[in-house]
């Protein structure tokens, strides 16, 4: 069975339909299933877009509302989980998994299905340790902070997970498993991927708990791909073993639905952590599924488990032909999905969003002062989610070499280090096959490229405003001292003259002193007089002509000695002033002397930087 398998949607299902076409056509093959490993962006109306974690700039429709629309329909079956790049408020509608279009499923939080025998396992959304022990308490209108938090996983899903006790072929997760790149060349990947050096060094990227599963499901392979880019591994076609006499067609797994209902006193809807069962407590904690439950499931689904083909609608659709004009745009709301409602009678499991509107009081949630100040006070040490430095996950996928295969398809910095192993039954996507898709498609992939280079070319114009406005500043200062000089003033002209003279015949000297010799005023000579004697103190010393440095290249500390000669020859020399008593401060010939001293210390100040 020929399984493709594709990185970061980002909305772009049209591209990666019209590459499998091209695949299908170049390799004469037939793929019959698409795994898709997160930031699908099931965006359906520009309602939804309030909902994605992301900057403004970025919210766009792209093509999904096609499909949910039925004005196109998936050619491929395609089975995805969710990212860190969501329309939260979908995903939140189908929290056990269900069609979010016709041919396009939704895993949930967590889950389990079958393809024609093929066991597949998948885990939603990115670890982030502050809120893995919360409930789900997350529901639309979001604020800054549950729009992301509610993609985050929770332990909860963890829990279950871990009570699968039967074989898993596939398994998907948007975050790469803690520490599978000490399995693949570190070296290469920081080649590719410098910014991830300090998290891998601190042993911090990826998700433990994706880790853990991984590690109990002895895992052999991991594969990991890109985004819908070009020049981008983003998607990898592999031959996996199936059942042939079963439908290729999705199927609900009776061990997953049995954890489901056996655990569903565990969900919680607060903010408040809650914490899982475990050994040595006095509540249940193992919840492995025995025959006689999942015969009790087949019994209740009247012994078929094959997935309705029962999408519906919940929402309005993006019209492309009104989006030009002035239309408010409805703030999202939180509703039920009829696919949900279905399931949670099934099982009698809680829907949390018929919780939230009030329509089932069966689980607690946070509707009292009390329980929102404890879970303030439970989140108060927390660092602020800055989830602009949440890596954007590109997926990756795991088969044993086992006679019974296990994949791991994950979401995370995609590198050829970490790529496929060379199984000859896989079909890799090149930049050839790109070249062979529709133009317009062409014209549309280089779009997050065009963002790129956007990004960069608004840097490097704010860095030339910046030094534009620092030129400015320091030509504004220096006209505002030489507006403060009287131009007719004869003495001082002279006074920059010989300072210039002495600066080009000299460029050695490593300090700046006061060039008022021959002036008939006594108090600058006495200033000269005191910078001697600093000078022959060493305090003030030119660079030699042995020193490495050159006149612009002074070390900092010479630096600060031609400072601090200027300050002490001003402080003595506003001392005497003081105690002699003859001028107060602010005399006219005071101010005047000041003035050119500024002068002449900027000038110099500009000389040496």
């Amino acid at each position: 069975m020929k399984v493709a398998v594709e990185g970061c949607c980002h909305g772009e299902l049209d591209k990666i339909y019209e590459t499998l076409d091209c695949l299908e056509r170049k390799n004469n093959i037939q793929i019959d299933l698409l795994l898709i490993c997160g930031d699908f962006q099931a965006v359906r109306n520009k309602s939804d877009l309030q909902c994605m974690a992301v900057p403004q700039k970025y919210q766009r429709m792209n093509t999904f509302y096609k499909y949910y629309s039925g004005e196109k329909k998936a050619p491929y079956l395609t089975i995805f989980i969710g990212g860190n790049h969501e329309a939260s408020n979908y995903m939140q509608e189908l929290p056990y998994g269900g069609w979010v279009a016709p041919n396009i499923y939704y895993m949930g939080y967590a889950g389990v299905v079958q393809v024609a025998g093929i066991r597949i396992g998948g885990l939603s959304g990115i670890y982030k340790d502050r809120d893995l022990h919360k409930g789900h308490f997350e529901h639309p209108p979001y604020n800054n902070d549950t729009v992301r938090s509610a993609y985050h996983v929770r332990e909860l899903e963890i829990f279950r997970l871990k009570q699968l006790s039967r074989h898993l072929d596939i398994f998907m997760s948007h975050d790469w498993p803690r520490g599978i790149y000490n399995y693949g060349n570190v070296n290469a990947l920081l080649k590719v991927k410098h910014f991830l050096k300090e998290e891998i060094e601190a042993d911090k990227l990826g998700s433990p708990p994706a880790a853990e599963f991984g590690s109990e499901s002895k895992t052999t392979k991991f594969l990991s791909l890109d985004k819908c880019l070009p020049r981008r591994k983003f998607l990898q076609v592999l031959d996996i073993p199936h059942d042939p006499e079963k439908p290729k067609e999705i199927h609900l797994d009776p061990e997953w639905l049995a954890i489901l209902k056996s655990t569903n006193h565990l969900l919680s809807l607060s903010r408040c952590p809650s914490f899982m069962p475990g050994p040595g407590g006095t509540d249940r904690w193992d919840f492995t599924v025995s025959k006689e439950d999942m015969n009790s499931i087949l019994e209740d689904f009247g012994g078929d488990l094959s997935l309705p083909e029962n999408f519906e609608k919940t929402v309005p659709v993006f019209d492309p032909s009104a989006s030009t004009k002035k239309q408010p745009i409805a703030p999202p709301q939180t509703c039920t999905n009829p696919q949900t409602t279905l399931l949670c009678t099934m099982l009698e499991l809680t829907d949390p969003n018929a919780v939230f509107l009030g329509k089932d009081n069966s689980c607690k949630i946070d509707v009292g002062e009390e329980d929102v100040e404890k879970a303030e006070g439970f989140d108060s040490d927390d660092d602020a989610d800055e989830d602009d430095t949440e890596y954007e996950s590109e997926p990756s996928f795991i088969m044993s070499g086992s006679e019974q295969s296990f994949s791991f398809l994950s979401t995370s910095n995609a590198d050829e280090s970490f790529s496929s192993l060379g199984n000859p039954d896989e079909i890799n996507i090149d930049d050839d096959d790109i070249q062979n898709i529709s133009a317009a498609s062409e014209t549309s992939v280089s779009d997050e490229d065009a963002e790129f280079k956007a990004i960069m070319e608004a840097q490097k114009k704010e860095q030339l405003s910046e030094n534009d406005e620092n030129k400015s500043a320091s030509t504004s200062k220096s006209s505002l001292s030489q507006s403060d000089i009287d131009d007719d003033d004869s003495e001082l002209q002279d006074i920059l003259a010989a300072q210039r003279k002495t600066q080009a015949s000299s460029s050695l000297t490593g300090h700046v002193e006061l060039a008022l010799t021959g002036s008939e005023d006594e108090e600058p000579q006495d200033i000269v007089s005191e910078q001697k004697k600093l000078k022959e103190s060493d305090i003030l010393r030119p660079v030699s002509h042995s020193s490495p440095a050159s006149s612009d290249e002074r070390s900092d500390s010479e630096v600060v000695k031609g400072t601090l000669s200027l300050a002490l020859s001003s402080e003595k020399y506003n001392q005497k002033r003081t105690d002699g008593g003859s001028e107060s401060e602010d005399s006219p010939q005071s101010k005047r002397f000041k003035r050119r001293n500024q002068q002449l210390y900027e000038s110099a100040d500009e000389n040496t930087s």
